[in-house]
């Protein structure tokens, strides 16, 4: 009996946050300058006339600025479910003469519409509460409530909430990258096809049935950096150093782009690497990258000069995804699948010393593979010698 009595009253401990100290200065940071700022605007724009400042801000203020990442707090959210639930608040407060009852169906009623109109917010319920118990200052703005300073509060905040994250390079308002297969079919991306997919995310969280405080698109992609991790444990000895192209076809940045188009033919490559008057790395040329400019140039100069001579500068990728020797090979084999055709080797000194191709890659982790089930299929394992 002790120890059932022991687990349940551990069942109340709280679960760590994985948050790290940035993030969590970050948050308080931001709560602080949302708040003052907010205030301070709503009672020069209202006066001491009106309530300027409502509680619920303080609520919103923690989604916006310590979980921006919530799908609870996004802008949608926070401006459509304070609006609408202040403006069930003063419904029922006019309508129903019991305090306590129209208290607690301006929260209902207010849940309901937040969760029909997709802009559930937490503090609203708090917003709804305060148009019924805030009393004669409250009820004297009638439905202005929703607007001043429910609305007015809620816009201010959300513009320093857009300010302050943009600022820190925080993902807010949450922007979700294009999934779609590149090439414009209705494919799937090559990575996608086996193993997880949102498919069967969608499959669980529909079974599961209940409201995650998470974004679907953000829940994949943590399930997918947790199976990377997991490819990196368990095939993480071969790096790119072991599999990579050292005799690396480049030209240079002031080559002239035809000299790159011969390039291409001869080797049958789709990509080189660019180096620059030094020889230093400067990033790549991608054959379809030329033939479009090639295409585009000739048809702006079809009646005049003809086509300009284009050097291997004109047409070069200088931002383009690199990997180091050390890097485990599991961890390109979703981007090459889906993407690139190779990646370039860089040491630490940002000079290349390889390429690593999708061939490059494919006969590595065929080796993976084929090693790994000659060891599973082994009847006699190797025995220590004596």
């Amino acid at each position: 009996m002790g120890v059932a009595i022991k687990r349940w009253l551990g069942s109340f401990a709280p679960a760590p946050v994985g948050v790290n100290g940035r993030e969590k200065l970050l948050g308080a940071v931001g709560a602080l300058l949302g708040l003052f700022c907010t205030e301070w605007v709503g009672r020069h724009a209202l006066g001491s006339a009106s309530p300027w400042f409502i509680a619920p801000m303080g609520a919103s203020a923690v989604l916006l600025f310590a979980a921006p990442a919530s799908p609870l707090a996004q802008p949608w959210s926070l401006m459509a479910g304070n609006l609408i639930s202040a403006l069930i608040g003063v419904f029922c407060a006019q309508f129903i003469p019991v305090p306590g009852l129209a208290a607690a169906a301006a929260v209902a009623l207010a849940i309901g519409a937040m969760f029909s109109l997709r802009c559930l917010h937490p503090p609203s319920g708090a917003v709804a509460l305060t148009a019924v118990l805030g009393g004669p200052p409250v009820a004297s703005l009638g439905y202005g409530f929703a607007l001043w300073p429910v609305a007015l509060n809620s816009l201010i905040l959300l513009c320093i909430a857009v300010v302050f994250n943009g600022a820190l390079k925080r993902n807010y308002p949450r922007r979700h990258a294009d999934t779609a297969g590149g090439h414009n079919t209705r494919d799937l991306a090559p990575s996608a096809r086996l193993g997880f997919s949102l498919v069967d995310l969608d499959e669980a969280l529909n079974q599961r049935g209940e409201l995650l405080d998470i974004s679907k698109e953000d829940l994949e992609e943590i399930v997918l950096a947790a199976e990377l991790r997991a490819s990196v444990r368990r095939f993480g000895d071969v790096r790119c150093a072991d599999i990579m192209s050292r005799d690396v076809v480049t030209v240079r940045a002031h080559d002239p782009l035809d000299y790159a188009v011969r390039l291409f033919d001869r080797h049958r490559v789709q990509a080189l690497p660019v180096l620059d008057s030094e020889g230093r790395y400067a990033g790549m040329i991608a054959q379809g990258d030329v033939l479009a400019r090639r295409n585009r140039l000739a048809t702006v100069a079809a009646d005049a000069t003809g086509v300009p001579d284009l050097l291997v500068a004109d047409c070069m990728h200088s931002e383009v995804p690199f990997a180091t020797p050390g890097l485990p090979v599991i961890e390109l084999a979703r981007p090459m699948s889906d993407s690139l055709h190779c990646v370039p080797v860089l040491d630490e000194s940002r000079d290349l010393v390889g390429l690593v191709t999708q061939s490059d890659l494919v006969a590595a982790l065929y080796q993976i593979a084929v090693s790994s089930n000659s060891q599973a299929d082994d009847p006699h394992p190797q025995k220590l010698a004596a």
